[in-house]
């Protein structure tokens, strides 16, 4: 489990591409501090295994499932990643509770600066927008973000300075792919209302809620 504040921007040193499957080797600083074997680390929103590391660098494999569905498989060496340590219970959560199981991609369609804040309008199939809600919390390339507006083909973000400068979203160009995790809190409540039993639920509905007590 993650929180969305990225901790720093890695770099890709190495990629090593089976059939469908690639080994990612990143160079990083801040989240080599205490690592051991197996421990977790969101790479651009991916949660990932760490499966070696040195005082410089580590590796992890990611599987074709994952390269399917995320933007690791177009990683090239000398490409940024932003990456962040798995949660303790010691850190402040100060994004949202992110799990690093991305939903899909989506694509950058604009980009604009609004004085001291960049406006980013991201493009997505229904599937991802369906439970993407202005003022909630969705996590682009492992960032959480608040979203500003949303419609029936894209969402928009507006980032922060310290976002642009310690995050990879500013140095994207429109048309570049990011990976998308929407808040886990609505997938369970999208479940939750779809099952009623066995049968589908209708959805939230006045005579649902009646039904049910509410």
């Amino acid at each position: 489990m993650f929180t969305g504040i990225i901790e720093e921007v890695g770099t890709i040193k190495r990629v090593e591409r089976g059939g469908r499957s690639l080994v990612l080797e990143v160079r990083a600083r801040e989240v080599l501090d205490g690592l051991q074997p197996g421990d977790s680390i969101s790479t651009n929103g991916v949660c990932l295994t760490v499966t070696s590391f040195n005082e410089a660098t580590f590796r992890a494999d990611v599987m074709p499932e994952t390269a399917r569905r995320s933007n690791l498989g177009d990683l090239r060496p000398g490409d940024p990643v932003n990456l962040e340590r798995a949660l303790t219970l010691q850190r402040r959560l100060g994004g949202h509770l992110v799990s690093g199981h991305i939903d899909g991609t989506g694509r950058i369609v604009a980009k604009e600066r609004d004085e001291n804040a960049t406006w980013v309008t991201v493009a997505a199939d229904a599937g991802i927008l369906r439970l993407v809600v202005e003022k909630g919390s969705i996590a682009v390339d492992g960032i959480s973000l608040t979203v500003a507006a949303v419609d029936d083909a894209t969402f928009k973000v507006s980032i922060i300075p310290r976002t642009r400068q310690e995050t990879t979203l500013a140095r994207k160009e429109t048309g570049a792919t990011v990976n998308l995790e929407n808040d886990l809190m609505a997938k369970y409540a999208e479940k939750l209302l779809r099952l009623d039993g066995d049968r589908p639920s209708p959805g939230l509905t006045l005579d649902y809620l009646t039904e049910h007590g509410f």
